[in-house]
């Protein structure tokens, strides 16, 4: 944490060096990225342990987390955490489930599926809505290999979906085989933060999974600033949201944009309006009512 970002980090070679978070800016590719040290979390975390309840609550508002395991013992130590995680209503490199309920005031349980049924049958998702005190809904199922788990975190709704990569540090202390095996664990990057080996594949693994999209401002009659890009969400990065970026009165105030760029039908730029998607290293100039 230090090197990367600047900021003192408490580290040493015992675990649970860090006892507050420390908050860090790493500079990737023009974009700063906010990175958060956060103390280690202890089996037990989720029901309070070692002030777990605050630091996976800050976990929670996170973009990516980075989950540091030491090689010499990774699966175990991965296996408490993601258990922890888990119990808080995180859920890690996973995609929401594509199921919908729709609760309504009578006509008892519809379910319909557009994929076969493996993991759930009706009667268990009925059963489960039962739980739940719900007896009137529209259930559809678009997802396949759905679990009565997923079932249950679409009706909780409190659920976030994150992504991690699994950072294994001490790799100057295993052997080149060992190396090979630890690279079969998905999204993981083997480092050694004491020797700084591979630290540029775990900062360009954090940067396209992160997915950012980078766009530049252009103020009329001037060139555009590459100094400072406007950082925005695959996802959410549309003309609009690129104006809210800013400041949340912009979008009211546009006539029209034009853009340069990647998403641009033209290199001469084009004239687009606040549904228009963005895309990275685009060039946007706002032009008021």
């Amino acid at each position: 944490m230090s090197k990367l970002t600047g900021t003192h980090s408490e580290a040493s070679e015992i675990d649970f060096t860090t006892l507050t978070t420390v908050p860090g800016t790493l500079k990737v590719h023009g974009a700063p990225i906010q990175i958060l040290d956060l103390p280690g979390i202890i089996e037990g975390a989720n029901d309070g342990r070692g002030r777990g309840r605050q630091v996976i609550a800050v976990a929670r508002t996170c973009h990516l987390i980075f989950i540091v395991l030491d090689v010499l013992k990774p699966l175990g130590d991965k296996a408490i955490i993601e258990s922890e995680l888990e119990g808080f209503g995180i859920r890690l490199n996973k995609k929401p489930p594509a199921i919908t309920v729709r609760k309504k005031d009578k006509g008892g349980i519809a379910i319909t599926n557009t994929v076969p049924l493996t993991n759930i049958d009706q009667d268990e998702i009925k059963a489960v809505l039962s739980e739940y005190r719900i007896n009137n809904a529209d259930v559809a199922i678009r997802q396949a290999g759905a679990t009565a788990d997923d079932l249950v975190d679409v009706i909780e709704g409190n659920r976030v979906y994150i992504p991690a990569i699994y950072v294994l540090n001490k790799i100057d202390a295993i052997s080149i085989e060992e190396l090979d095996l630890l690279y079969r664990i998905p999204m993981s990057v083997p480092v050694s933060s004491r020797e700084w080996w591979n630290i540029d594949e775990l900062i360009e693994k954090m940067w396209t999974t992160l997915n950012l999209v980078r766009v530049y401002t252009k103020p009329r009659g001037l060139a555009p600033d590459y100094s400072q890009p406007v950082v925005l969400r695959r996802g959410k990065c549309s003309v609009e949201d690129f104006c809210g970026a800013i400041h949340k009165e912009i979008a009211k105030q546009m006539k029209y944009a034009i853009v340069w760029g990647a998403s641009a039908k033209h290199s001469r730029g084009q004239k687009v309006g606040l549904e228009h998607v963005l895309e990275d290293e685009d060039v946007v100039h706002i032009s008021k009512k």
